[in-house]
């Protein structure tokens, strides 16, 4: 099962592989420390590594030091910009983007080159999300509210912001099929949705009812239009329709014995899907129209599981059902871990 492992130089709390092609052999992976004392402070870094298990190869190629990090995404494949782009939302308040810049020698490698940043909120940025064709990002903020910022190349511009949870907002999610829409959830155990075509936005619907705890975590399902995630505190996954949002497709929701703290679905598999479970190691579960089932957990990790992702490759089918790698840290151990799924059967 395991491929690799290394510590970090922090406490260790988002991976991401980068999904654009050439790149994609390329994991992020960020930290978050709170050094303590008479005059406290939040450092972060995000580390990248090439990552290639056919020939076993895992290796650090670049660090940048950075303020704490709760959250890095890399800008979607087909946007506006078709290069690779890894934005952070920091302690500080502020949000990062940075270009992946090669080697001059045409080598797999490079580093990271910040284009430009933008202090969004004396609050801290805990979350964000691409738009679709990555012109614009979501963010949300630990003081409920939430900002959606336009992207070019020279500069990032607040477009939007506004009040959105009465406590911290952990998730910010764009509906990739609908990107006029933005998903949030919070502390305050709320999951809303809002229409960014207006402005204000106007709220198209709150739950406040299913979730017992915060909401962690929230992603659309990219094969299938109407389906939805939500990972909570409660430490439940939950499948929506988002025709009905009442409540939970079929009363779908599987218990995973710890914080759903990231869900990551699989980049060619429909319905399997990657979570981080904080106190409960990771998961893989198998969704389907009628049920969610538990495939396999991961519990290598001795300390809270945070970051998740999948490595998006390019297979075969025949490789699609041998060959998957998995990316996950955990915080106070500073752990990062390569590893793949051991039970194939879920990808027939």
């Amino acid at each position: 099962m395991e491929v690799a492992h290394c510590y970090l130089d922090g406490n260790a709390d988002a991976v991401e592989f980068c999904p654009h092609d050439l790149h994609r052999h390329v994991l992020a992976a960020a930290t978050y420390t709170l050094q303590e004392g008479d005059r406290p402070s939040r450092c972060g870094s995000i580390s990248l590594f090439d990552v290639d298990t056919d020939v076993g190869r895992f290796e650090l190629f670049h660090r940048v030091e950075t303020a704490g990090i709760f959250d890095i995404k890399w800008n979607p494949v087909g946007g506006n910009v078709d290069r690779p782009m890894l934005a952070q939302a920091d302690a500080d308040g502020c949000l990062r983007i940075h270009e992946l810049s090669c080697s001059s020698n045409g080598e797999k490698g490079g580093f990271l080159r910040e284009i430009n940043g933008e202090k969004i909120s004396s609050s801290m940025c805990l979350c964000l999300d691409w738009n679709p064709s990555a012109t614009s990002i979501s963010v949300g903020l630990s003081n409920g509210s939430v900002s959606v910022v336009s992207f070019s190349e020279s500069q990032l511009n607040i477009i939007q912001e506004w009040k959105a949870h009465d406590f911290e907002l952990w998730a910010a999610s764009f509906d990739i099929h609908q990107p006029q829409l933005l998903y949030t959830g919070s502390d305050d155990c709320k999951f809303n949705c809002w229409d960014l075509r207006d402005s204000p936005s106007n709220m198209v619907f709150q739950n406040s009812k299913v979730h017992k705890m915060g909401v962690c975590c929230i992603a659309k399902s990219p094969s299938d239009p109407n389906i939805l995630l939500t990972g909570s505190y409660d430490e439940y996954l939950r499948v929506w329709d988002v025709r009905q949002i009442s409540k939970p497709l079929n009363d779908i929701s599987i218990h995973l014995g710890g914080g759903v703290w990231r869900v990551k679905h699989h980049p060619h598999v429909s319905g399997l899907v990657l979570a981080a479970c904080m106190h409960n190691g990771f998961a893989v579960v198998k969704i389907d129209d009628e049920k969610g089932e538990l495939i396999e957990t991961y519990d290598k990790h001795g300390s809270l599981g945070y970051g998740a992702d999948w490595q998006k490759r390019e297979l075969s089918q025949e490789d699609k059902q041998k060959n998957n790698v998995v990316a996950t840290c955990s915080f106070y151990d500073r752990l990062l871990r390569v590893w793949k799924p051991e039970n194939n059967i879920m990808l027939l």
